[in-house]
């Protein structure tokens, strides 16, 4: 089967991370022939370590953009896929509208948002990233909707696969001091709340815990950030917080960390990595997970929304940071965990099915119509409202799967 795998800008970011290597999954270990395109982006040197092959996709402020729809088509002439895969909805429309309706080329679409996007076609054979929003998806008309967990490579991020200590010394951890890491896109969306949150509260815990905090990534809320931590740093009097920027290979930034701070993808590498996680979100919201909390994290995915109180973050950093028993009892769970519910392998190989099956599906001229009806309508609807918000038409880089700076 020839593969063509659309995908949105290639940025350090968990579901750009996430298509790379699931695509070279699926050519390794089930003779997909596999070709990439997205725009270039800081990402791409992952993407070629892997050996994949890529043709460049024009960027775009708006979506669906007509010429990124009409570089699609070329390239689809050119490949010839039996399949196209569109990562996320602003790729799955001008997969659907550029393509799909215009040569019946078969489509899926994998959308890893932490909401349901109405704004998508309802018939073509659709992916999502956790329990509770396939069930919407469902509920809501998606016909060919399935659960496609984001997957972690669990082989390459593993502990003692590499070592941590040069970045502890990089960040200098002194010998009494812990650890916390965070490795974000620095973006205004969904990320930086949790991060100034964070920083906050190692102000206060700082005064009577050795703690320091590395914060790994890049991205518009950068400055914002760096203020807050220059401030809590002269307030402490040490170095506690450091801003190491974009690691195109973060492993060591987990291997070193004794307790990791994050969501979606980041958080799933951590536990990877064996290491005790708190998962962040929205308005304050901060869990250990835990064997009590995960059943909860498999159902809503590795977020969550807070009522607006800090408290939350400052008990679950202390509880682990005076333990170290728990800590590792922690990492040990979340590594058998991830193991067992997001390892590539086995999510590459439901997927490969997937994508099999969606091959071969064709939909009825009818059905097609009615789709591309419906979806045209919660489109402009949505449309309106951001532009009556003075908004921009410009989806954010999805974060459930995180915007880490790999490897997810």
């Amino acid at each position: 089967m020839k593969l063509l795998v659309f995908a949105h800008r290639l940025e350090l970011g968990g579901t750009q991370i996430n298509a790379i290597e699931l695509a070279a999954q699926l050519r390794d270990a089930h003779g997909m022939d596999v070709v990439v395109h997205a725009t270039p982006g800081p990402a791409l040197p992952v993407l070629k370590a892997r050996g994949l092959a890529f043709i460049p996709a024009p960027d775009a402020r708006f979506h669906p953009s007509p010429h990124r729809m009409r570089e699609l088509r070329r390239v689809a002439k050119e490949v010839k896929p039996d399949l196209v895969h569109a990562w996320d909805w602003w790729q799955g429309l001008e997969a659907y509208l550029g393509l799909h309706l215009v040569s019946g080329v078969p489509l899926v679409i994998t959308d890893m948002m932490m909401s349901l996007t109405h704004a998508m076609p309802r018939k073509i054979p659709t992916t999502f990233g956790f329990r509770d929003l396939l069930t919407q998806a469902r509920r809501a008309g998606w016909t060919k909707a399935e659960l496609l967990l984001p997957p972690v490579d669990v082989t390459a991020n593993a502990p003692g696969v590499v070592d941590g200590q040069s970045f502890r010394e990089r960040v200098g951890v002194g010998a009494d001091e812990l650890l916390l890491v965070s490795v974000s896109r620095l973006a205004t969306v969904m990320k930086s709340e949790s991060l100034v949150r964070t920083i906050r509260v190692l102000r206060d815990l700082g005064e009577t815990l050795p703690l320091k905090l590395a914060v790994v990534g890049d991205g518009e809320a950068r400055p914002q950030l760096q203020a807050l931590a220059d401030e809590v740093n002269g307030h402490l009097g040490r170095n506690a917080v450091v801003l190491v920027g974009a690691m195109e290979d973060p492993r060591p930034a987990y291997a070193a960390a004794d307790i990791l701070l994050g969501m979606g993808g980041s958080s799933l590498r951590g536990l990877a990595h064996a290491k005790p996680v708190i998962v962040l979100g929205e308005n304050g919201f901060a869990r250990v997970f835990s064997p009590r909390s995960s059943p909860l994290f498999l159902r809503t995915g590795m977020y969550g929304h807070g009522d607006g109180d800090d408290s939350a973050l400052s008990t679950a950093i202390r509880e682990l940071a005076v333990d170290a028993d728990l800590r590792a009892e922690l990492g040990e769970f979340g590594r058998h965990f991830v193991v067992s519910h997001h390892g590539l392998e086995p999510v590459a190989e439901g997927f490969a099915r997937f994508c099999r099956q969606a091959a071969e599906t064709r939909a009825a001229p009818v059905t097609r119509a009615w789709d591309t009806a419906r979806l045209s309508y919660w489109y402009l609807r949505q449309r309106r409202f951001r532009v009556a918000s003075r908004d921009e038409i410009v989806p954010p880089v999805p974060q459930h799967f995180d915007a880490d700076p790999l490897r997810p």
